[in-house]
């Protein structure tokens, strides 16, 4: 029996959300099918995958829905919120996968794992609440809701938005079954967004917080967690560039983690976009991780073979 190669791969907002024109729930579908056959064929040339996704817009849908609907019904908690889209997205994702299997002739499943993702109480996050979520909101209703115990900034002129903590994820929960799963040759969907953030109380139990984890440090966790051969964030560009956008823009085919965390110090990649996503594979290779991958869902299989892509290796 040949040997089991395990990628994570963390598949990015474009990968639901195309463009603003695109946000319908079939509009979704199309845009995770077409991720998916590029993940399928991934599968195809052996790997065994667990793909992890992004959530903002669609927890930002639900939100705005509870906003709309608040004089008629209960307001839905961040981390239900999460759950909600775990499965919602799982369940595109799983459909998508289904369908691929069965075009090519792959006996396989895919699953997916509502999956909470455990945070430190005492993570400093929680003093500064930093990551936007929901829609804009006059400053009236802001402050009403700020008397609620909620934090609100205002943005640009364009308005206010809650804001809620972004804590480091410590540990994932549902570990040793997504383990269990891709051993018995499941594809798994998990750590949707992130991950549903809760704390362990005194007791044991688990708590849920309102609060946002960053996917691609979860995914790297995840990744060292179950001691995967590669973790792959794909993104919306083929490889990764310094000088982005600049005369002297250089595209990389591979960097050390010495030379990423460099890059990092100039400010070279974008807070929000690509800064993340490089420091979430530095976490993750010092952890012990072999090497990761980042490059767009069209190009992975491309970028396994050697063809393009930007490696980041130890």
């Amino acid at each position: 029996m040949t040997e089991k190669k395990v990628a994570v791969v963390a598949v990015g907002g474009n990968a639901l959300i195309v463009d603003k024109t695109r946000k319908s729930i079939p509009d979704q579908f199309d845009a995770i099918k077409e991720t998916m056959s590029h993940i399928a064929g991934m599968i195809e040339d052996g790997w065994d995958v667990v793909i992890t996704h992004g959530n903002g817009p669609q927890v930002g849908f639900i939100l705005r829905r509870s906003e709309l609907a608040m004089h008629e019904l209960h307001p839905v908690p961040m981390d239900y919120c999460g759950a909600d889209t775990q499965g919602a997205i799982g369940y595109m994702a799983q459909k998508a996968l289904h369908n691929e299997f069965k075009k090519r002739g792959i006996k396989k499943n895919a699953v997916t794992v509502v999956t909470q993702v455990q945070v430190d109480a005492e993570d400093p996050a929680f003093e500064k609440p930093s990551k936007p979520v929901g829609s804009f909101l006059d400053e009236e209703t802001a402050k009403e809701r700020m008397a609620e115990g909620q934090n609100f900034v205002e943005d640009a002129g364009r308005g206010w938005r809650r804001v809620v903590p972004s804590p480091l994820p410590m540990n994932i929960v549902e570990v040793d079954a997504i383990k269990q799963l891709i051993e018995s040759g499941f594809s798994v969907i998990a750590v949707g967004g992130g991950g549903i953030p809760v704390i362990e109380k005194e007791d044991g139990d688990l708590r849920g917080v309102e609060a946002v984890i960053d996917k691609d440090f979860a995914s790297g966790l995840l990744a060292n967690l179950i001691s995967a051969d590669l973790l792959i964030i794909s993104t919306a560009v083929e490889k990764v560039a310094v000088n982005f956008n600049k005369p002297d823009q250089k595209w990389l085919d591979e960097m050390t983690v010495a030379e990423a965390e460099q890059y990092i110090e100039e400010g070279h990649f974008a807070p929000g976009s690509m800064l993340p996503k490089v420091q979430a594979i530095v976490k993750f290779l010092k952890e012990g991780g072999k090497k990761a991958l980042i490059t767009d869902p069209p190009n992975i299989q491309r970028a396994l073979r050697g063809e393009t892509g930007t490696w980041i290796v130890p």
